[in-house]
């Protein structure tokens, strides 16, 4: 590979090329409002050869899209966009799906997406009933691809067997891995998505901060991205974050990005979220280089107890 060219992994059996790092949004705007400021942060995604860019309708009641259509008015150098509908229990038809779709078009100032997503796979509307609906908003051109999150080793088998039946590749399926939540590789989720040739795509995969090595006992916040984090907790992940500590030490990275190197080498994309240039060029840090399989194997050792 080139090495002045960024590095391209095919999501899941579609023709659409994204890089093995994306970058999530949910704290980007605010309430229905776009926010100007986050323009330079999604420059450094790209310039830092991240296109591959998640959303959702309900970040900041439909915020987070607003901005990313803002940054996308300067020009869309190979952005690969998702979004994701959220099954609201009011919702109780496949129509709701479009017209939900159709709304997040129009906040992000776009005609076609590039990856739609089911949010969560909730009562009271079936699962196959939206995996449907998602196909139908394939077959009408408004989405290039399809994905779910969220969703077990099971409900990912019925939504891929009802979009078998129609032809539609399930390109992705987004659920909550780290080294501190591997809850995916131990069911077998991550397995099946390689024999199924879907993408997992890796939500928290900083584990609310506490893998990037910032913080410590002394002067730990109350809160870690509004999650309460107790010391007892840090005391408990210290000889993992020790471990991240020395290998990023011998690679010359941060922590964080040899947390998020393991998750690329487990064959998953984790897309940690940025709040300003600085953290977007330094996510983007943990690719263009591979740790190697002792270490992988060692980061497994030490993070499987937690």
């Amino acid at each position: 590979m080139n090495p002045q060219l960024p590095e391209r992994i095919p999501l899941g059996l579609t023709d659409l090329r994204i890089s093995p790092l994306g970058m999530g949004t949910n704290a980007w705007g605010f309430r229905d409002r776009a926010d100007p400021e986050k323009g330079p942060t999604f420059d450094a995604a790209l310039e830092s050869g991240i296109n591959f860019i998640d959303t959702a309708e309900v970040y900041n009641f439909g915020g987070s899209e607003r901005t990313i259509g803002l940054s996308l008015q300067k020009s869309r150098p190979e952005v690969v966009l998702a979004t994701k509908f959220f099954p609201y229990p009011w919702r109780l038809s496949k129509s709701s799906l479009t017209a939900a779709l159709r709304s997040s078009l129009t906040r992000m100032d776009i005609s076609q997406l590039d990856l739609y997503i089911l949010h969560f796979p909730v009562p009271p509307v079936p699962l196959e009933t939206w995996v449907e609906a998602l196909g139908d908003v394939h077959k009408a051109g408004l989405t290039r691809t399809l994905g779910i999150s969220n969703c077990s080793l099971a409900q990912m088998r019925k939504a891929h067997a009802v979009l078998d039946r129609h032809g539609i590749p399930l390109g992705s399926n987004q659920v909550e891995f780290s080294l501190l939540h591997r809850a995916p590789e131990r069911s077998g989720l991550l397995e099946a998505c390689r024999e199924l040739g879907v993408t997992m795509v890796a939500y928290r995969p900083l584990g609310y901060g506490l893998l990037t090595g910032k913080y410590k006992l002394e002067d730990l916040p109350a809160t870690l991205h509004g999650r309460y984090i107790k010391r007892a907790e840090l005391l408990r992940v210290t000889p993992l974050l020790d471990l991240l500590h020395e290998i990023a030490v011998k690679h010359a990275k941060t922590p964080a990005q040899v947390a998020l190197n393991w998750i690329v080498c487990k064959g998953a994309v984790p897309i940690p979220g940025a709040k300003n240039p600085r953290q977007a060029a330094e996510n983007a840090g943990a690719l263009g280089w591979r740790l190697d399989s002792a270490e992988v194997e060692a980061l497994d050792r030490v993070s499987s107890p937690l």
